[in-house]
């Protein structure tokens, strides 16, 4: 992506933006009244448990040496769940990370939900979102833990109170979930003396995370228990380092989900320079979103419209893009038109670009360009410009209408149904963070080696690749591209499965997509654990 710092820097306040971004009958029943610590020892069954951010996500991130964490609270509800009662406990509480010297260097934040009397090695999933910098109350609230928040699908959320119902999606019949906050985010706290710069970069993040997972393991009794990751956006960049990070120390982690990923982030944000597979991988979710928007001037099935999409972008779109300024004319207008077919924008505009269009200039002109935009995370929603002269949207409606339903209804429910007693203020996203994307190993931004090399040493793993058609973050097309360009033996790509849901970068905002992408992870979690 070249060398030069503004892209560097822009790397950093796009990732920022993605922050916040994360089928059956069920029934919660009221929870007992909180029990107070230690936690019961665990049992033989081991049941223990946008492009804007939002003015919380302007806090600092620095250590405290006063944060003392509330004690731990355990409750116990009941889930009607596929026509079954399943009894289960929460934990929200938090575990103590040590530093070299073994001394408290961060208290994690989690809420850990498992099945009561459950088997011995039922699955446990760690999940977690992304920004870097963002609590995982988007996960934790929207996607299969045991209660879910009704936001706004494709439309602003009603105000509150809003409405946090039973959640028919939960994958608790499943595994045992654990939703943990990253350092500095939600109630994780850094601790006394510790250095920022020892949490905040790709490999340290990934350190923090493997430390709590072990931690968890052995305060829980899970070790023997099948153990699968779970990450959103930045959160997969995480995952794909946690489970090399584990496995270098002899840990193996049964399955990843990938949702909405973001693997090779000078792919995802390096245009420019010579670096043109951004723009051509961005096409498909580009056309995805004009046929969602009704501006393709010749429109099919969305089927069929991405195939026709993916097929020129690899192809004489790739092809163009290669021969830069040695383009003859009369191609580069051929291209302009095929362009202006799937994507609805202007052949004016368009060749203006140097056919080369941004995502944050595609969201800010599909609609026309002036009054209105389209979200970032999510291409479905729709806004209004107050600034109609800017070349990019000043916000992100598809963030907007939708955050205050998820951190109102946290904020309520970690207090009132959880105990968790604490006046602390809750961040879900922060900002200001000197996040280091350069690798120990001299790379920048890139983990798909990571990944690859784990698939490799442990053929037993499996990955889900989950997207989003809408998703204007994170495209789908681009996951799928470096996934099979990850140079691994050609008998591993299938051990990754993908699915593709018709909603934006938080799958699950939208409830018919929910409920396929449930379906397809519980088909995928049976495959995984029978593997002999």
């Amino acid at each position: 992506m070249g060398s030069k710092p503004g892209k560097y820097k822009r790397m950093k306040m796009c990732f920022a933006a993605l922050a916040a971004a994360a089928s059956i009958v069920v029934a919660v029943g009221p929870a007992r009244p909180a029990e107070t610590p230690p936690p019961p020892p665990p049992s033989p069954a081991g049941t223990v448990v946008p492009a804007s951010a939002s003015p919380t996500a302007l806090q600092t991130a620095a250590p405290s040496s006063a944060w003392t964490a509330p004690p731990d609270s355990i409750t116990h509800h009941t889930l009607q769940l596929g026509g079954k009662t399943i009894a289960y406990t929460a934990v929200a509480g938090t575990i103590a990370l040590r530093n070299a010297q073994d001394e408290p260097s961060a208290s994690i934040f989690y809420v850990a939900y498992s099945m009561d009397g459950a088997p011995a090695r039922r699955p446990v999933t760690f999940l977690y979102n992304g920004g870097p910098g963002s609590s995982t109350i988007w996960l934790h609230l929207g996607s299969f833990g045991p209660r879910r928040v009704a936001a706004g699908n494709a439309a602003p959320s009603r105000g509150a109170p809003y409405d946090f119902t039973t959640n028919q999606y939960s994958l608790l019949d499943r595994t045992d979930l654990v939703f943990i906050d990253a350092p500095g985010t939600g109630f994780s706290r850094l601790l006394g003396k510790s250095d920022p710069k020892d949490f905040y970069g790709i490999d340290q993040d990934a350190a923090a995370f493997g430390q709590f997972i072990q931690r968890y393991l052995s305060q829980y009794g899970r070790w023997n228990s099948p153990k699968f990751l779970f990450g959103e956006s930045y959160g997969t960049t995480r995952s794909c380092v946690v489970a090399s990070y584990l496995h270098d120390r002899g840990i193996d982690v049964n399955g990843i989900v990938l949702l909405s990923s973001a693997l090779n982030l000078p792919v995802l944000f390096g245009a420019g320079d010579g670096i043109d597979a951004t723009y051509f991988t961005y096409l498909p979710t580009e056309t995805a979103v004009a046929w969602y928007q009704h501006k393709l001037p010749q429109s099919g099935d969305l089927a069929a419209v991405i195939r026709s999409s993916e097929s020129f972008a690899l192809g004489d779109y790739a092809s163009a893009l290669a021969q830069g300024s040695n383009l003859p004319s009369a191609r580069r207008a051929q291209i302009v038109r095929r362009l202006h077919e799937l994507t609805g924008i202007s052949e004016a505009y368009l060749a203006r670009t140097d056919l080369r269009i941004g995502p944050e200039q595609f969201e800010k002109q599909l609609l026309g360009g002036n009054a209105e935009v389209i979200g970032r995370y999510d291409g479905r929603y729709t806004g209004t410009a107050w600034d109609r002269t800017a070349q990019v949207p000043e916000y992100d409606p598809s963030y907007s209408d939708v955050a205050s339903a998820y951190i109102s209804t946290f904020n309520d429910y970690v207090r009132k149904d959880l105990g968790y007693r604490t006046d602390a203020q809750y961040m879900p996203l922060r900002g200001g963070l000197d996040w280091d994307f350069r690798r120990k190993s001299g790379s920048f931004g890139d983990v798909l080696p990571d990944l690859g090399r784990t698939l490799t040493e442990n053929p037993r793993l499996r990955v889900f690749s989950a997207n989003g058609y809408f998703d204007m973050a994170t495209p789908f097309f681009q996951t799928e591209y470096l996934l099979d360009h990850m140079g691994i033996d050609q008998a591993l790509h299938n051990h990754i499965t993908f699915g593709f849901y018709q909603s934006g970068h938080m799958v699950y905002v939208n409830p018919s997509a929910l409920a396929v992408f449930h379906n397809d992870l519980e088909r995928w979690y049976d495959s995984v654990l029978a593997l002999p």
